[in-house]
């Protein structure tokens, strides 16, 4: 079957403090890293070699997944000495690939959560004899995204940056991340410097008259780039929204954790996961939210929609809606934090200190 590569380079600045101490796809979502969930349907779909192109906190990948034996997986590992974009990454690991000129290559974005029929990419692509098959998705407003039209055979026509005016939205269809190349299409990307695949080679293979092949498929797909985005598809995976074989646990209102404690009088729901570790006090509410491994919410508080860090502690009565709570960050009580706001890795807020919401 394929093998494939997965691009987990990113420094995941969008999705910061999570990200301070941690790689973004090892940010666990649904009580396990991110990258598990990818990994576990690339295997479910008859993936069995998958190389890793690395870069930020390269050194985090390997101790957790070894050689990929536990997935049913051959896991290799390639590190960046300097960052080298979405092309630069796939020529640089084109080495370790054992696949011929002329047979399939799956490539997966490592911040992608997608319910993509990878087995319909791939004959998609054999049938259609394409240089390289790309997943497209539907979006309802796509200004934020790069559009790639397609002609009446699915074949693409153009890539077109992030449109600003009604005009230039010609279709609904955005690149969702996901592709399948010709093992031969990698080893003309240029090697030792910078390549995006989405500025330079795709649209550099296009105007060199080669076949890129489009498969809408507009199953559950999010990019989780943010960290709204990030709790929402924790929540979505929990729930059983977002399909995956790698959820540790039944599909429900809430994910529990071994190790965890939650006191009976407290409440979850919407897909909260609570991590290894974590206590969850009496009277409090968590609702949509992510608790990672030894966070503590203390009675009577409530989080909503949120992301408590490792070792994190949230104070009694203290209200959080929509933020993001860095490791072993503490606020204490009778807080009230809103509408997007980040406490940064180990700081400390003290008893009513914060009553306004942020942005920033």
């Amino acid at each position: 079957m394929t093998e494939a590569i997965l691009l987990v380079g990113g420094k995941g600045t969008r999705l910061r403090p999570l990200t301070v101490h941690t790689p973004k796809p090892m940010v666990p979502a649904a009580g396990v890293p991110f990258l598990t969930h990818q990994l576990a349907r690339a295997r479910a779909a008859g993936v069995e070699h998958v190389v890793m192109a690395t870069s930020y906190l390269a050194e985090v990948f390997e101790p957790y997944f070894g050689d990929g034996s536990d997935l049913g997986l051959h896991l290799e590992y390639v590190t960046e000495e300097e960052p080298l974009g979405t092309g630069g990454a796939l020529r640089n690991v084109a080495s370790r690939l054992t696949s011929g000129p002329d047979e399939p290559v799956l490539v997966f974005n490592g911040d992608i959560l997608t319910g993509l029929d990878i087995r319909a990419l791939v004959r998609t692509h054999a049938d259609t004899g394409a240089d390289v098959s790309l997943h497209l998705t539907r979006v309802a407003d796509p200004r934020a995204f790069g559009l790639v039209p397609t002609d009446d055979d699915g074949r693409v026509t153009a890539f077109l940056e992030k449109p600003q005016t009604p005009e230039e939205i010609v279709t609904d269809q955005i690149n969702a991340g996901a592709y399948v190349f010709q093992r031969s299409v990698i080893d003309t990307i240029p090697h030792d410097r910078p390549v995006s695949v989405e500025r330079e080679t795709f649209p550099g293979l296009l105007a060199d008259g080669a076949h890129l092949q489009g498969m809408v498929d507009s199953t559950y797909w999010l990019d989780l780039g943010t960290p709204q985005a990030f709790v929402r598809g924790s929540a979505d995976l929990v729930l059983g929204h977002a399909p995956s074989p790698a959820v540790p646990g039944r599909r429900g209102a809430c994910l529990v954790l071994d190790g965890a404690t939650v006191a009976e009088d407290a409440k979850l729901s919407g897909g909260t996961a609570v991590g290894a570790g974590a206590v969850v006090g009496t009277g409090a509410r968590v609702e949509g939210s992510t608790l990672l491994d030894d966070a503590v919410v203390e009675p009577d508080a409530v989080v909503r929609d949120s992301l408590i860090g490792a070792g994190a502690r949230i104070g009694a009565r203290t209200v959080l809606d929509g933020a993001v709570i860095g490791d072993r960050a503490e606020v204490g009580p009778d807080n009230e934090l809103r509408d997007g706001i980040r406490i940064w890795c180990g700081a400390r807020i003290g008893a009513g200190a914060v009553r306004f919401s942020s942005d920033q």
